[in-house]
């Protein structure tokens, strides 16, 4: 988050998360855009800090979090924060609740941001699976959506692609981080992704998100990591859709209950025996999940405990988003003390970022701070739950969370409970992952 604070719709070519950063330059991409365009920056994006923003001579609307233009990322930043604050026992405000349901489309889709939600959605509206599946996950957790919910999940059907995965804008190719996003919607919903099959090929998405897998026909450093999209016919490791796959392959959404931070079981690697290896999107996702636990934590160890940027001209710098999104895929892999070290890095260098970044960042942090039994109060020395909850509305109230909360099902039955292109400026000057921005990395490991 998923990761974090990577989100962001895929576009139309090969995309590249930037930790989903800046996807795909709005045009070229409006889906691309926000995925490709940062030259495989984010996949998830957060706060766009493009050019010419839409809304810029505007005020946003009410019930918005963030003060940056919303039109790659609204409905995902709101979606992520929404969430955050449910996690943690914080009632948000009706208006910013209000704000995310009223950006839904008749067909159930989500844009990243409608200026006038009064007005029905056409064939124009860049539906968008990243952020509809961020809302889903939302308004799942938060209850009392059922019918939303449900419609949000009908549309994610039947945009599936043949091979069982997702792109970020429907009719593109499939890509890991869109995928992995989706199933969490799924599973997030009351759904069982694995008896979610494509109309045409019969696959499941398990299927289309091990299809990105590196097995025993890659080198041996690279096995287990997952690409965002092939290039010239190879799968290039990419660390931001290695973590977003590995909550996929889980079967897990952004919110991972705590993992026990003792546990030493060591991570295993993607073995070559009995075809636990195959690259043809058979093997088994637990399986998976671990070959990419493993992939992330020599990475981390090779780097210092963080993950490096993808970004052109910033490969030595570290990435911060995409390293909260590793530490998110160990804490849900069982891996607590394998995420201990990544995560004291973060605590002691993600509180920049994050400010600079927005109330997704902010949302990431606490999904991270959560999944590891840390204090999001207390992250590093700063109240991470009080800075995202400053990024928006007045929260409606402040509770413990339930012991057992009533979830939305996918039926619509429900209770009461709880990566888009960011600008490629804002994405050389900060990492950002997949929960963050988007989702959709290219290159880079």
């Amino acid at each position: 988050m998923a990761p974090m604070a990577s989100l962001a719709p895929v576009a139309p070519q090969a995309a590249t998360p930037f930790a989903v950063l800046a996807r795909r330059t709005v045009t070229a991409c409006a889906v691309a855009a926000v995925l490709g365009a940062a030259a495989a920056p984010a996949a998830f994006a957060t706060p766009a800090a493009g050019s010419a923003p839409a809304t810029a001579s505007k005020k946003l609307p009410g019930g918005l979090y963030g003060t940056k233009d919303p039109q790659y990322d609204g409905v995902w930043r709101q979606s992520l924060a929404l969430l955050a604050q449910d996690t943690v026992g914080v009632r948000p405000a009706t208006s910013a609740v209000d704000w995310l349901t009223g950006q839904q489309c008749a067909d159930g889709a989500f844009a990243a941001f409608r200026a006038d939600p009064a007005t029905a959605c056409d064939a124009k509206t860049m539906r968008d699976t990243n952020q509809t599946g961020a809302a889903v996950q939302a308004l799942a957790a938060l209850g009392g959506h059922g019918d939303a919910v449900k419609k949000a999940v009908a549309w994610l059907k039947s945009v599936q692609n043949g091979d069982g995965g997702w792109s970020s804008m429907p009719g593109s190719p499939s890509d890991a981080n869109s995928t992995a996003v989706v199933i969490g919607a799924l599973a997030s919903a009351g759904g069982k992704p694995e008896t979610v099959t494509s109309e045409k090929g019969g696959r499941t998405p398990y299927e289309g998100l091990l299809a990105f897998r590196l097995g025993c026909d890659a080198k041996e450093e690279e096995r287990g990591a997952f690409a965002f999209q092939p290039q010239k016919g190879a799968l290039p490791p990419n660390a931001d859709a290695t973590a977003a796959a590995a909550l996929g392959a889980l079967g897990k959404g952004f919110v991972v209950e705590p993992a026990n931070k003792h546990a030493d079981a060591k991570v295993k690697p993607l073995t070559c025996k009995d075809g636990q290896g195959s690259d043809d999107g058979k093997g088994d996702p637990g399986q998976a999940a671990e070959g990419a636990d493993a992939y992330l934590v020599a990475q981390l160890d090779k780097n210092g405990q963080h993950l490096l940027s993808a970004m052109p001209g910033a490969e030595k710098q570290p990435d911060v988003g995409n390293t909260a999104d590793a530490v998110l895929a160990l804490a849900a892999g069982g891996h607590g003390a394998a995420a201990q070290q990544p995560l004291e890095w973060l605590e002691k260098n993600a509180a920049d970022w994050a400010e600079r970044n927005g109330p997704a960042a902010y949302a990431q942090l606490v999904l991270v701070a959560h999944a590891t039994g840390a204090d999001p109060r207390s992250f590093g020395g700063t109240d991470l739950v009080a800075a995202l909850n400053g990024t928006g509305p007045e929260p409606a109230g402040s509770a413990e969370p339930s012991a057992t909360p009533e979830k939305d099902t996918e039926d619509g039955e429900g209770g009461i409970g709880l990566w888009w292109v960011i600008g490629i400026g804002l994405a050389i000057g900060a990492g950002i992952g997949f929960l963050l921005s988007g989702r959709n990395k290219k290159n880079g490991r």
